[in-house]
């Protein structure tokens, strides 16, 4: 059975020193053995966020990371830098990624393989615009993100690997799929995953929905059947966060 992951992404908030009084305060809020927990939290944040987490259930995640292993990449961050600094889990083709920076799926499919080859936990994400939705092309464009960023992955890494699903158009915005539409999303992710590896794989792979998930509608959609968790985002900066980690209490 696949446990449920919680990650936050903290995305451009919060100072080294924020970092660790936010961590302070969900300390106690966030215990729940049955969910894995998780901050994405910003670069600079992250060797004190990995000090500041020692001892208590969480992991800490970075946001993005570069394909190559060093050099004259001025302003970017490695695999090992990461790994070094304590890192579990890192971000990588998220919708402001994409938009903002240019990020295409052969970037994303390079730096998938690339923190698989150190040991961290991708969290690759997927999802479509307002107008792709409207327009019929939700399957075709998720699964064609899907199919890039695995390519040349083998079926034993890509168990280990996280997708999350994001409707672009439910990000930071309020809306949120509903709980019949966020699960036809990440059922048919998981059907293609089948086809791209085999169903033991795919059931392996643990299958996140983000886009507005909040204390008051996280049990609902975490009770889908292929919703393994959520990546947060406003919400994991707040005490409500904890009520999200224990949505099954």
């Amino acid at each position: 059975m696949r446990k449920k992951l919680i990650a936050g992404n903290w995305k451009m908030n919060k100072t080294p020193s924020e970092a660790k009084k936010l961590i302070a305060e969900l300390k106690e809020l966030v215990v729940n053995d049955s969910v894995d927990v998780c901050y994405c939290v910003p670069a600079i944040d992250i060797v004190p966020a990995v000090e500041a987490v020692k001892g208590t259930n969480v992991a800490i995640g970075a946001q993005n990371l570069y394909f190559e292993e060093s050099g004259a990449y001025t302003g970017e961050i490695s695999a090992a830098m990461l790994t070094d600094a304590g890192v579990k889990y890192v971000i990588m083709g998220h919708s402001e990624r994409r938009g903002y920076f240019h990020e295409t799926d052969a970037d994303v499919n390079k730096k998938l393989k690339k923190a698989l080859g150190h040991g961290l936990v991708p969290i690759m994400c997927c999802g479509e615009s307002l107008e792709q939705r409207e327009s019929g092309e939700t399957f075709t464009w998720i699964r064609s993100q899907i199919k890039a960023g695995f390519d040349a992955v083998s079926a034993e890494d890509a168990a280990k690997v996280v997708v999350a699903y994001e409707p672009i158009w439910a990000i930071g915005t309020g809306k949120t799929a509903t709980s019949a539409q966020a699960e036809e999303v990440c059922g048919d992710i998981r059907k293609f995953l089948a086809e791209l590896y085999d169903e033991t794989t795919a059931d392996r792979i643990r299958i996140l929905y983000g886009g507005s998930m909040n204390a008051g509608n996280a049990a609902e959609l975490l009770a889908q059947p292929d919703i393994d968790g959520g990546l947060i985002g406003g919400a994991s900066l707040k005490t409500d966060f904890g009520k999200i980690v224990n949505y099954d209490k």
